[in-house]
């Protein structure tokens, strides 16, 4: 078998181009056009034996159809290249890099505002029920800063890091399992129980020795009792193993941590389904005028009047689950940019929240409190 050893010299390319070509000419019949096709067909392969590509099931990850036209072929290949071409030993082998850079609470904090005291308590939080949910208001860096916290968890170890996002339409068949129709040779659908996006993230994580990190953005959309099936019970009990209802038993591995988002803006928090309620830790964040200071202390702007106006507008708003945040201000060359900023992202906001009362939005139009903001 062709094994590519370094460093690479003039005879390993030969080799290399000798068996592309062999593959090439193999794979023409199942639509193979040229050596790029060729060339993605190998660094798939290279990745699944390595399990690092996570989302597709044990069948069919490549899945080349074989034209009624073409005499069924013999699947199973050996590659091997001529042996002359190839003098020195293999000694060496080039791997994909396994381990996350380590990255402390210190550097978190500095690179969010946030105290590390606080950091430190939510990964305390964390670490204790094993999930928790970022909630709060637009703007407020829920999806920010469930990843840096995830940054830090995997730090320094193997473990997987992953993000999803939840919709209205999303299903128990798209997180946990369900039957999905997969094509097989001469163009025949074959329903076979395929695994969901959770269950290839933990079959992933088992492998691993660190801690893995699945980020779920915007948990609120979906139906979360029906979407999370039998997880329910082991959110609760991380030690038990349960039968999935097509078949099987499943456990959460150790090391899986699960980080999730909700905008309470899209839907009140005291919506949630009581029983999941229970089985996270929820910490809250909040418009964070500290956080804005933090942040244009380097950048030159003063956010003096900002501050004061995003006060007075979040008071005037009267409800902490619609309130501004600070992150739609957190650019560094804010002068620039916080025209279009007000004018596309909080105006259009506000005539949805205050929809019967136009003249609250009028009072809030660029035009009317840009030199409050400006100086």
């Amino acid at each position: 078998p062709l094994r590519v050893s370094g460093p690479p010299n003039g005879e390993t390319y030969t080799a290399v181009h000798h068996v592309a070509s062999l593959l090439h000419e193999e794979l023409r019949p199942f639509g193979v056009r040229d050596m790029v096709d060729v060339q993605s067909l190998i660094w798939v392969c290279a990745y699944e034996g390595k399990k690092r590509t996570g989302r597709l099931d044990a069948k069919g990850q490549v899945d080349l159809d074989i034209p009624p036209s073409v005499p069924q072929m013999n699947t199973h290949y050996e590659i091997t290249a001529v042996p002359t071409l190839i003098h020195e030993p293999a000694t060496w082998e080039e791997t994909l890099p396994d381990e996350h850079p380590p990255y402390s609470l210190d550097q978190c904090s500095r690179e969010t505002g946030l105290s590390e005291d606080e950091l430190r308590q939510w990964t305390h939080a964390i670490e204790r029920k094993g999930q928790a949910i970022f909630y709060g208001p637009p703007g407020t860096g829920k999806t920010f800063l469930a990843q840096k916290i995830a940054q830090h968890l995997v730090g320094g170890g193997d473990g997987v890091l992953e993000l999803i996002q939840f919709h209205p339409a999303y299903a128990y068949e798209d997180f946990m399992q369900g039957i999905r129709p997969l094509s097989h040779g001469g163009g025949q659908l074959q329903f076979d129980l395929v695994p969901g996006r959770f269950l290839q993230f933990c079959t992933q994580a088992q492998q691993r020795s660190g801690i893995s990190v699945l980020i779920i953005d915007e948990i609120n959309r979906a139906n979360l009792a029906s979407v999370f099936g039998e997880l329910m019970y082991l959110l609760e009990y991380r030690e038990a193993a349960i039968p999935l209802a097509a078949g099987g038993t499943f456990h959460i591995p150790a090391g899986v941590r699960i980080l999730a988002t909700m905008n309470t803006a899209d839907r009140s928090i005291a919506l949630v389904d009581h029983a999941l309620r229970r089985r996270f830790a929820f910490i809250r964040l909040v418009p964070n005028t500290a956080v804005l200071r933090h942040f244009h202390a380097h950048t030159g702007f003063n956010p003096d009047g900002l501050i004061t106006l995003l006060e007075r507008l979040n008071h005037t708003i009267a409800n902490p689950h619609y309130e501004v945040g600070h992150t739609f201000f957190l650019h560094p060359n804010l002068p620039d940019q916080l025209s279009n900023i007000w004018q596309m992202e909080i105006e259009p906001y506000l005539e949805e929240y205050f929809f019967d009362q136009p003249n609250q939005v009028d009072a809030y139009r660029w035009s009317s409190i840009k030199e409050k903001i400006m100086g």
